[in-house]
Parts: C-alpha cells; structure tokens; sequence
C-alpha cells in the first residue's frame, strides 16, 4: 500500500471517529445563541430557534430550583427540572440540571438518562447512591453534603436517603434535554401496555403479581 493510499485511508478513519464523537451528544451550536421557539410547530432535533429580536433575560432565567419541592409523593422524593423546557435559552448548549428533595427514606427509584451522563451534588443530608453496569456489576456508596458522585449515560442509577432527615441533591447534564426512563413504569405503566406473558417470564412472576403491580404503578 503507497504512502499516498494509507494516509488517505488515515484520514477516512480520523473523519469517521469524528463524525461518531459529534453524534454521541448534543449538537454543537452554530451562533451565538438559538433560544427554543417551544411553540413552533417545526419539528427538528432539538428545537426551532426563536427570532433574536424577541429574545430576552427571561428565556436564560430559571428560578425553580431555589425552593425545596414537595416531597410528600409516593416514593418520597420530587425532581424539580431545569432543562430546555423550562429554560429556553439552553437550546443548542448541551447543558441542564435537575434539584432532587427526598424526605426521610425517599427515593428516587431506578431510572435511565439515554441522552446524558449526570453528575449529582449533595447540597444537604446523606444520600446512598449506585448504578448498575452493563455486565451487572453494582457500584455504589452513600455521599454526603458537599460531595459528589457520577452516573455515566444511560445505565440504570438511583438514589435513596439514608438519613433521618430531609435531603437535596442538584445534578447536572451534558445535554438540554437528557430524558428520563424510570425502569419499573416502563415495564408495568406503559401505554399499550408490556404483554403480561413478558413480564410473567423476565421477572419469574405469576400473572396475579403483574396486575397487583400494574394497580400500584398506574398513573393516579
């Protein structure tokens, strides 16, 4: 093989990597700024930018995650979002964040983010935290006030507290709208609904347990 035909070759491979690492996440942004028109009827991945002239402080501004959030829920626990839909001016940056409260021994049952990696920051309280690798391997530990822990995109991850007291956490993602899917509604809420014969056999349970855990998962 010529020099010429191994360089070029290089070259296909180096764009090809590329190309994958641009895909992976959020798109880079191509102006200063493309704040999310939410009400266009354009649908494209991601949202329509809003006319500069009717950009304002407002679309950048976000004062939801200042309050803690009622946690009297049935997993005991509340996630206050930040992202794109509440914050206009995120559209194109990559970027977003959630407040989680959770009352004494609140969860925030097992979830996945398919669009984001997380970084979770305890603001006050103790809060066990884990996740679950693709070969099954469980990793995990408690953090406190003041640390931090990582959850990488898309696998299974909770978070539960372990304290006698009230707990906030804040998270932040690398992209402006990472998605959440909780694990057990998604198998036992969805619409249509999973086959009960699926769930009978990926969980080695009986029909009777399906519809018993469908009734406490149903939306209210």
């Amino acid at each position: 093989m010529s020099s010429i035909t191994s360089s070029l070759l290089l070259l296909l491979l180096l764009a090809a990597a590329s190309l994958t690492l641009v895909i992976a996440a959020d798109p880079d942004m191509l102006q200063d700024l493309c704040v999310a028109d939410l009400n266009s009827a354009v649908r494209v991945n991601g949202f329509p930018c809003k006319p500069a002239t009717n950009v304002s402080a407002s679309d950048f501004f976000f004062s939801g995650l200042a309050r803690p959030g009622a946690t009297n829920t049935t997993m005991g626990s509340v996630v206050t979002r930040a992202n794109v839909e509440q914050i206009p001016g995120l559209n194109t940056l990559g970027i977003s964040m959630t407040r989680v409260d959770y009352a004494p021994g609140g969860l925030n049952p097992p979830h996945v983010h398919p669009r984001a990696s997380e970084i979770v920051f305890v603001l006050a309280g103790e809060i066990e935290v884990g996740f679950v690798t693709t070969a099954n391997r469980l990793v995990g530990r408690t953090i406190g006030a003041g640390e931090v822990f990582v959850f990488p995109r898309g696998l299974v991850h909770w978070q539960r507290n372990v304290g006698s007291t009230p707990a906030a956490a804040v998270a932040a993602f690398n992209s402006q709208l990472p998605g959440s899917l909780g694990v057990a509604a998604a198998l036992f809420a969805s619409e249509p609904a999973v086959a009960d014969e699926v769930l009978e056999r990926a969980f080695q349970i009986g029909a009777r347990e399906v519809r018993r855990i469908r009734r406490r998962l149903a939306p209210h």
